[in-house]
C-alpha cells in the first residue's frame, strides 16, 4: 500500500523523481477501494502445484484480490481431476463477458510445437485477443510468454542447443519501472525450458521495452511502455524443490541433462538447494498487484482496450 506523504515535505519531490509511489492527502481522500479480480490461465499439467506456487505469490501483499481459475475448454487436462476442475475452474466461453483487473498466463510444456499445433492455440489467441480489452494489466509467465509475443507481435521462439536450467543472474535495465521497485541491481530467477526469445527481435519493437534480462537466460520481463501487457521468461514463483524435481524427472527418463545452474550449495546435491530467488519473487508480485491496483478503475466495467500498443 502507498504511503501518504504531504507534498511539501521534500521527500515527496525525491521520491516522485525516482519513480517511489507516494500518495497525496488529496488523491488519499479520494481513492477509492475494491478488491482486485485476477485470472490465472493455468495451461500447466499439474495445475495443482501451479495455483500453490501463483496463489502464495499473489497473497504476499495486503491487497485484497479475488481470483478466477480458467483453463482450456479444447484440450483434455489428463494430470488434474475434473471434480477438481469442475469446482474450481472455468473456461473462456464463461467469463468472456466479465472484464479482470490483472490475467496471468501460465507457462506449458509445448515449447517443441509450433505454437499454431498446440491443441488449444486458437482458444487461447481468442483469450489473448480479449485480454487487449477486457483486462488492465496481463502477466504472461514462460512459455505464456513466448505465446504472447508470438501472438501480440510475431516474435517467434527459437530452439537452444541445451535446455537452460538453472537459477540465473539478472540486471536491471530500468531502475524507475513501477515493476522493478526495490529490486537490487542483481537479482536471481529459476529458469527451465529448451527455447528462446531473441534479444533482437524484441528492440525492433518500439513498443516493447527490455526491463530486466540476464548474460545467460537472456531477455526476462519485457513489457509495453504502460504496463498493459507483461512477458516474463523465468520462473520466480518456482518452490524450493522444483528444479529439482524435474531433474530428478528427467534422469529417470534416462535424458541428457545437465545438474541446474547455480541451484545446489557449491553445485554439490547432496549439500542441499540455496535459495535465491524468493525476495524478489515477492517483491515483482507485489509490484504488479500494486500497479493494477493504483491504475485499475474502481468500476471494474470501466477498464478501456489498449490496443494501440499492440
Amino acid at each position: 500500500m502507498p504511503i501518504i506523504v504531504p507534498e511539501s515535505l521534500p521527500a515527496y519531490s525525491v521520491l516522485t523523481k525516482e519513480n517511489v509511489f507516494v500518495m497525496n492527502e488529496f488523491r488519499a481522500i479520494h481513492q477509492d477501494i475494491r478488491p482486485l479480480n485476477i485470472a490465472i490461465v493455468n495451461l500447466m499439467p499439474a495445475k495443482e502445484i501451479t495455483e500453490t506456487q501463483l496463489v502464495r505469490m499473489l497473497a504476499n501483499t495486503p491487497l485484497q484480490v479475488e481470483m478466477q481459475l480458467l483453463h482450456m475448454d479444447t484440450h483434455d487436462a489428463k494430470n488434474t481431476r475434473q471434480d477438481h476442475l469442475n469446482s474450481f475452474y472455468k473456461t473462456y466461453d464463461e467469463i468472456k463477458n466479465q472484464k479482470f483487473d490483472g490475467m496471468i498466463i501460465t507457462g506449458a510444456p509445448v515449447e517443441f510445437l509450433p505454437f499454431e499445433q498446440v491443441d488449444y492455440w486458437e482458444e487461447l489467441s481468442e483469450l489473448m485477443a480479449y485480454s487487449k480489452e477486457n483486462v488492465f494489466s496481463t502477466l504472461h509467465i514462460c512459455w505464456g510468454a513466448q505465446a504472447g509475443l508470438y501472438y501480440h507481435y510475431g516474435i517467434d521462439k527459437y530452439p537452444l542447443d541445451v535446455k537452460l536450467f538453472g537459477v540465473y543472474s539478472h540486471k536491471v535495465n530500468d531502475p524507475k519501472s513501477e515493476l522493478l521497485r526495490g529490486f537490487d541491481e542483481e537479482f536471481f530467477v529459476p529458469h527451465s525450458r529448451h527455447t528462446q526469445i531473441r534479444r533482437e527481435n524484441i528492440v525492433e519493437i518500439p513498443t516493447l521495452e527490455i526491463l530486466a534480462e540476464s548474460k545467460e537466460a537472456g531477455p526476462h520481463i519485457i513489457a509495453t511502455p504502460n504496463k498493459r501487457q507483461i512477458f516474463v521468461q523465468g520462473h520466480s514463483e518456482y518452490d524450493r524443490d522444483s528444479l529439482l524435481l524435474e531433474y530428478e524427472r528427467d534422469l529417470k527418463k534416462g535424458m541428457d541433462i545437465h545438474m541446474p545452474v547455480n541451484y545446489f550449495r557449491d553445485d554439490d546435491p547432496e549439500k542441499g538447494i540455496v535459495i535465491r530467488w524468493r525476495s524478489h519473487a515477492s517483491l515483482f508480485f507485489s509490484n504488479w498487484l500494486n500497479f493494477v491496483y493504483q491504475g485499475t478503475p474502481y468500476d471494474i466495467n470501466a477498464i478501456q482496450g489498449h490496443s494501440s500498443d499492440i
